[in-house]
This record gives structure tokens, C-alpha cells and sequence, in this order.
């Protein structure tokens, strides 16, 4: 069973899922011949009520996977929370983990007031956005300047 746990972002086991998270995709867009400018988040942005980072530990609590939230200025439908750095280590992909991890996030957002949550990712990323549509996410218009996103994504809460 896995469990879902609050961490600060730049605790021993996040830092070491957001790098592999931020290797892998300069790796996938140098093979598209993009760059890929990599910012470990700034951990204050995950604290709450500003956000939240959380860890997604295997049955064995070895750290699998990771995600957070974190406000952002507020947009049409009002308080507005980011999705940021979803990842799951490759060999536990197609478990269901994304899900949790994301319906967990969802949870936590509106527990902070949130009336929508918005992401951005990258069209390469097709697994995904599969995953953002499954959960109730919909297209919307880019709300930032994201030089590594080609897609933004919203979902009213």
C-alpha cells in the first residue's frame, strides 16, 4: 500500500525525485532538440497555506513519486493553486500512482480554498496529459510564461 506524505520540497528524498524528475526531461528534450532550463522549486512557495509538497512512498516507504501545489496569483473563478513537478519513477508507472498523487493534491488544494487548479506541462509529455484529462483537467490559456510548457490545463474545484 502506498501512502501519501507532506515533505518539505527540499528534504533528502523530494531533492533526490526532482532531480531524476528534471534530468529526464532535459534528456527527452535534447532529443527533440529543445532545451530545458531545470529550477528546483523554492521551497517557502510549498509550505502551508501557500502550498504543499507531498511524497508518494512505496510499500516498502522508499520514496517513488512527488508533486505539489502552491498558490498563485488569483485568476476569473478566484483562488487559484499551480500543479508542479508530478513524477513517478518509471518503474512504478501504469499502477494507478498518478491518480492518487493527483486526486491527493486536488484534495489538499480545495482544504486550502482553492476554486480551480491549473498546470502546464509540455506536449511531449503524453502520458501525462492523459493522466491531466482523466482527472477532470480541460485546455485552458497559458496563465504564465513557462518557457517548457506548450499546453496549460485547469480544472474548477
Amino acid at each position: 500500500m502506498v501512502t501519501l506524505r507532506p515533505s518539505p520540497a527540499d528534504a533528502p528524498d523530494a531533492h533526490e525525485l526532482l532531480a531524476e524528475y528534471f534530468r529526464a526531461r532535459t534528456e527527452g528534450f535534447a532529443l527533440m532538440d529543445v532545451s530545458y532550463r531545470t529550477s528546483f522549486p523554492d521551497p517557502a512557495a510549498f509550505v502551508p497555506p501557500a502550498g504543499v509538497f507531498v511524497v508518494l512512498d512505496d510499500d516498502e516507504g522508499v520514496a517513488q513519486g512527488c508533486g505539489g501545489i502552491r498558490l498563485i496569483p488569483p485568476g476569473a473563478l478566484g483562488t487559484r493553486y499551480e500543479l508542479k513537478h508530478l513524477y513517478l519513477r518509471p518503474g512504478t508507472r501504469g499502477r494507478g500512482w498518478g491518480r492518487l498523487l493527483v486526486e491527493d493534491l486536488e484534495r489538499r488544494a480545495r482544504g486550502f480554498g482553492a476554486a480551480e487548479l491549473v498546470l502546464d506541462t509540455h506536449h511531449s509529455l503524453e502520458a501525462a496529459g492523459a493522466l491531466y484529462a482523466r482527472t477532470g483537467f480541460t485546455p485552458i490559456d497559458p496563465y504564465n510564461d513557462n518557457p517548457n510548457a506548450t499546453r496549460w490545463y485547469g480544472k474548477t474545484l
